[in-house]
């Protein structure tokens, strides 16, 4: 049986990064494994105006910090522990893997093909690429069968089977 004792999930706060956490408690849970949540900042934009001006400031800090301290597992079972770092993602993600030795690396991706793959990049296919551990990368479900599922039965649909 694998063991997996330290599992790592980098947070955006988006759709993709929520399901993402779920499927890390829930891992986190039955491997009785930390979770690292991590999110990573951008590096601070420069303006000129008259000088360099930061666009960065405390408040934008605090305010990640704090959506970041309000991801819990709902199972009280599963130790959270939570970073905020600055920095280009994919290296501080890969940084924050080999600094926790971690067994698994958790992550929403935004599922982003063609133009759209090429403009933003994938953050989650840089980590996948050089990661020390296994990754799994978590697409979240069409947000429209979510949501009629859990009207009509008010429960999450199984995720489908992977072929």
């Amino acid at each position: 049986m694998t063991h997996i004792r330290t599992i790592l999930h980098p947070t955006d706060f988006s759709k993709q990064s929520e399901f993402a956490f779920q499927l890390a408690c829930s891992l986190a849970r039955d491997y009785g494994a930390d979770l690292y949540v991590l999110h990573v900042m951008p590096l601070p934009v420069v303006a000129y105006i008259e000088g360099p001006l930061p666009i960065a400031s405390e408040a934008l800090h605090e305010e990640l910090r704090q959506k970041l301290d309000r991801l819990h597992a709902e199972n009280g079972k599963v130790r959270v522990l939570h970073r905020l770092v600055e920095g280009e993602p994919v290296n501080e993600i890969l940084h924050m893997a080999s600094e926790t030795s971690c067994d698994l690396i958790v992550m929403g991706t935004h599922g982003r093909t063609g133009v759209g793959r090429i403009l933003m990049g994938s953050v989650a296919e840089g980590v996948s690429r050089k990661a020390p551990c296994p990754v799994l990368t978590v697409k979240n479900p069409f947000p429209e069968a979510i949501e009629e599922c859990r009207q009509k039965s008010g429960r999450m649909p199984a995720p489908a089977a992977v072929a």
